[in-house]
């Protein structure tokens, strides 16, 4: 009796549902596909030119100057300081206006704001590659125009991206979650609108403003086209045009290349890693999670 008493009070176990398993194994197939390459680009990097055209998965023996050679052919001292800087004038514009704009659709009233907002909503669909000449010919004549040249220089590569969409949609979500009673609160104090969005807005918006941030620093680190077509010379190209100078027609070194987009993707890698909890929040926080 004691025995089938026992049996009877354990929990039956659930049948594994063949969907689920199908699930997991597109997930894993997924997964594996979005890994190898990150894989293969930081084996190779280690490898010898030969091991890399051969496409091996394993390096003979780690070769760490390939690092070092990759970053005096390149240049990269340069470029690095010049990405660092391009980098930061450009993720400083993006939070700074899209802050002032995000408020401004969340927490003010104006007419027309709905029309406005949903007009700039509607630019996230036009390709980037459709802007590229009509933002060409917009800063070569205002280098014109202005005191000095915007071609071949800082503020054709940093202005023009200052007006971020998606930043703006993003910080938008989250400030309109904000109470409304804090703000009338805030009001009978006698608080501004702009004293409401330094001091009690931006405290709370810490998780949002870290994703604008990750996501503008990687956009403007990884940007090729546009440095391409803006400058003449290397006096302001950014570290993505480093790695062009890798790809000629009578060799191919390959395991240089790798080791200079390893180098280049870095930064990129340890801002993630360091902020990633900071990132998770403010995507999930804003309204944007599945």
């Amino acid at each position: 009796m004691a025995s089938m008493t026992a049996s009877q009070s354990s929990p039956r176990r659930k049948p594994i549902k063949w969907w689920n398993i199908i699930v997991y194994i597109i997930l894993s197939v997924g997964g594996i596909a979005m890994v190898l390459p990150m894989y293969w680009t930081i084996a190779a990097s280690f490898m010898t030119r030969a091991e890399a055209i051969a496409f091996r998965w394993f390096p003979g023996q780690l070769r760490y100057e390939n690092f070092i050679v990759a970053w005096e052919q390149a240049q990269f001292s340069e470029y690095f300081v010049n990405s660092v800087i391009i980098t930061t004038i450009t993720v400083t514009g993006i939070v700074l206006f899209s802050t002032l704009a995000a408020y401004a659709f969340a927490r003010m009233e104006f007419k027309g704001k709905d029309f406005l907002f949903s007009l700039l909503l509607s630019t996230i669909f036009i390709p980037e590659m459709v802007l590229l000449l009509p933002n060409f010919l917009t800063v070569t004549w205002l280098g014109r125009i202005g005191p000095i040249s915007w071609v071949d220089n800082w503020p054709a590569l940093t202005i023009p991206f200052m007006g971020s969409v998606f930043s703006i949609f993003l910080l938008r979500q989250f400030f309109a979650q904000i109470p409304r009673d804090l703000f009338d609160a805030a009001k009978i104090d006698g608080a501004g609108h702009f004293r409401f969005l330094t001091s009690v807005v931006l405290p709370l918006s810490r998780a949002p403003i870290m994703t604008v941030i990750i996501f503008s620093f990687i956009g403007s680190w990884n940007a090729l086209a546009w440095p391409l077509l803006v400058t003449n010379s290397a006096d302001w190209r950014p570290i993505a045009v480093g790695l062009t100078n890798f790809l000629d027609e009578e060799q191919q070194r390959i395991h240089l290349q790798m080791a200079g987009a390893v180098i280049t993707m870095l930064p990129v890698l340890l801002i993630y890693f360091f902020t990633q909890k900071q990132f998770t929040e403010g995507i999930a926080l804003s309204g944007l999670k599945g």
